[in-house]
C-alpha cells in the first residue's frame, strides 16, 4: 500500500531466553505449554503484517491473550519487538533511537487506553494539556487547545472540574480530548470503553465515529468485542495464538469467514447489518421502482422499502447513476443467509 500511515513486516514478540531463536523456528508452531516446558519462551505475537492507510480505522480484535495488546503497543515499542519492523509514515520505529522514540510519542502517534490515567490533582483543562506542555508549548496556546479538544468531544465548559467529579464515560472522553490535543496523526486505541457499561460504550464509539468524521485521523483500534469491531473498522483483524486468522472489511469476515474459528465469532451477526446492498444487487432493473438507495447501504436498512412494495429499489452510485437493482427476493436471501453471488451492473 503506498503512503501508508503504518507498515508493519514480520513482526514478532517472544518472551523468554534468547528469544530470537523462536523467531521463524518449528518450535514457534508447538503448543504454547510445549514451547515453555522446552525453551523458557513464549509467542505473543508471529509474523505480523498490517498496512493502514491514512484516514483509515483498522480494527484489531481477539479474545483475551491473542496478541493484540502486544500488537499495538509495539507498534511505538512500549514493548519492544523481537523481530520485524514498523515504519510510521516515512520513520522506522524498530531502528529509531531514544530521542527519535520520543518525537514519535509526542508529535506523531497518541494512544487511549482502557484505564483513562488522569492525573486526579489537575483540573480537566491541565489533564488534557499535559502532552502540550511536555512539548513545552505556551501555557495560553495549551490552554486554548485544550478547551478547544474539550469542546470537541463534548465536555465544554467543564475545564475546571477535576476527574473524580466525573462519570467513567466522561473521564474517558478527558482520555480521548488529551490523545487529540497534540494533534497526532495517529491515535491507538488499547480496548478504552471495555470498562464502561454497554450504554455508554455506544456513546463513546458514536463518539470516535463522529470524530473520525470530522478529524480524519488514522486509527488502529484493539477490542474483545465484536459488534464494536463492526461498528468502527474499515477492516478487521481477527487474531488468534498471535497471528492474524483474517484480515478484511466487516462485510467480508461476516459473509466469508476464512475458517471455523472465524466463522465461531460471526456466526450470530446478522448478515443484513453488514451486508451493502452494492455487494448483492442485481443488474438495473429499469421502469417503476420503489426509490433508490446508495451503494453502501445495508440490506437492513431497505427492508422497509421492499416490504411497501412489490417493485425493485434502484441502486446508485456516488455520482447517482444507477448501478443495480435490489427486491424482496434479495433482501430475504440475505436475511436467511443464502451465498448470493453480487452481479454487477456492468
Amino acid at each position: 500500500m503506498a503512503d501508508a500511515s503504518i507498515s508493519v513486516r514480520g513482526l514478532w514478540k517472544v518472551y523468554g531466553p534468547r528469544a530470537a531463536r523462536i523467531v521463524g523456528s518449528p518450535d514457534a508452531d508447538l503448543p504454547r505449554a510445549e514451547l515453555e516446558a522446552r525453551t523458557g519462551c513464549v509467542v505473543a505475537m508471529r509474523d505480523i503484517d498490517i498496512e493502514v492507510a491514512p484516514g483509515e480505522v483498522f480494527v484489531v480484535m481477539g479474545l483475551s491473550g491473542s496478541g493484540k495488546s502486544t500488537l499495538v503497543r509495539c507498534l511505538t515499542r512500549l514493548i519492544e519487538p523481537t523481530a520485524g519492523t514498523v515504519r510510521i509514515g516515512d520513520i522506522d520505529v524498530t531502528t529509531a533511537d531514544r530521542d527519535q522514540l520520543l518525537e514519535i510519542r509526542r508529535h506523531h502517534v497518541s494512544m487511549v487506553f482502557q484505564h483513562f490515567g488522569l492525573l486526579p490533582h489537575r483540573t480537566l483543562i491541565d489533564n488534557v494539556a499535559f502532552g502540550l506542555e511536555v512539548q513545552k508549548a505556551d501555557k495560553r496556546a495549551r490552554r486554548a487547545k485544550a478547551e478547544e479538544v474539550l469542546e470537541l468531544v463534548g465536555l465544554g465548559g467543564l475545564g475546571n472540574r477535576k476527574p473524580d467529579q466525573l462519570s467513567g464515560g466522561m473521564q474517558q472522553r478527558v482520555g480521548l480530548a488529551r490523545a487529540l490535543a497534540t494533534d497526532p496523526e495517529i491515535l491507538l486505541f488499547d480496548e478504552p470503553f471495555s470498562a464502561l457499561d454497554p450504554l455508554i460504550r455506544r456513546d463513546m464509539q458514536d463518539e470516535v465515529i463522529r470524530l473520525r468524521r470530522e478529524v480524519n485521523k488514522t486509527m488502529v483500534f484493539i477490542t474483545h468485542d465484536l459488534s464494536e469491531a463492526l461498528r468502527l473498522g474499515d477492516r478487521i483483524a481477527i487474531m488468534r495464538d498471535g497471528r492474524f486468522v483474517q484480515v478484511g472489511t466487516p462485510e467480508e469476515v461476516v459473509a466469508h469467514p476464512a475458517d471455523d474459528y472465524v466463522s465461531n465469532f460471526v456466526r450470530d451477526v446478522p448478515r443484513s447489518h453488514v451486508v451493502a446492498v452494492g455487494s448483492v444487487m442485481k443488474p438495473p432493473i429499469y421502469g417503476d421502482y420503489a426509490g433508490t438507495v446508495p451503494t453502501t447501504t445495508k440490506v437492513r436498512d431497505v427492508v422497509g422499502q421492499v416490504a411497501a412494495s412489490p417493485l425493485p429499489v434502484h441502486v446508485v452510485d456516488a455520482e447517482g447513476a444507477i448501478v443495480g437493482s435490489i427486491d424482496r427476493v434479495t433482501v430475504l436471501s440475505v436475511i436467511a443467509g443464502a451465498d448470493l453471488a453480487p452481479t454487477s451492473g456492468e
